[in-house]
């Protein structure tokens, strides 16, 4: 069973009502967090995720967000702070995948992938950090097709997984003088409605792993509660890879 190692912590997360993101937020609540998180569209898997927190003994807060209107995250950032009082972490978890060669893919593509995979994430940690106290926790969630491109068709997804690399080791530099560190969990292929362990292809991702099996969406969240607990107050802008080995 989980420690309450992080008992009093406020916590909010984006895309949270699914996959990696549900599983993250459930976790923090369960080592003793309050959890406010985004969800795009479903209410209902929004309220199931609630109700999993609050079964904890925590505060739950689920805010309906469009990751790619910079108003709406910026608001459930503000609504999170207010609501519980300051916001201790931060988990950059939202995320979309576009699949398409290079010749397929439009402007429009390009835009989306951005908006929701990183400037979303610029704009969460820049609402939250006003109402972060020193020694807060911003980490985000990435993919290790950001450091190996092993299949054609992803590049814009790896592209932008990329990207937020580089905003959260800067943002490791700007907050580290207020002790808050930043870090960033890349996940290969876990076991979500996303990308099913039974799903088509999932064979051919299972032959590039050392441990050929799909993760489980519960070892990423186990990862980032360390993180955000006080056993990784000096770690800051580092990478966690969390594959089976794919990049081995």
């Amino acid at each position: 069973m989980p420690m309450a190692n992080l008992a009093g912590k406020k916590a909010f997360v984006t895309g949270g009502s699914r996959g990696i993101g549900a599983a993250i937020v459930k976790r923090l609540a369960a080592e003793g967090a309050d959890v406010a998180f985004t969800y795009a569209r479903s209410g209902e898997r929004a309220g199931e995720v609630a109700s999993a927190v609050e079964a904890e003994g925590r505060r739950a807060m689920s805010i309906q967000a469009d990751n790619r209107d910079p108003d709406s995250v910026r608001t459930a950032v503000e609504k999170a702070a207010k609501t519980f009082g300051g916001l201790d972490i931060l988990v950059n978890s939202a995320g979309i995948y576009e699949e398409a060669s290079i010749d397929e893919l439009t402007l429009e593509d390009f835009d989306r992938t951005l908006d929701v995979n990183l400037r979303a994430a610029f704009i969460a940690s820049r609402a939250a950090v006003d109402h972060m106290p020193d020694g807060g926790r911003i980490v985000a969630i990435g993919s290790n097709l950001a450091v190996r491109v092993p299949f054609p068709g992803i590049s814009l997804y790896a592209m932008s997984k990329s990207a937020l690399i580089g905003l959260t080791k800067g943002l490791a530099r700007d907050l580290g003088s207020r002790g808050i560190t930043a870090n960033v969990v890349h996940p290969g292929s876990t076991d979500t409605d996303m990308n099913p362990a039974t799903g088509e292809g999932a064979d051919v991702q299972r032959s590039i792993m050392a441990i050929p099996r799909f993760g489980d969406p519960a070892e990423v969240a186990g990862l980032v509660a360390w993180l955000a607990g006080p056993q990784a107050r000096g770690v800051t802008g580092a990478e966690f890879t969390i594959d089976g080995g794919a990049n081995a």
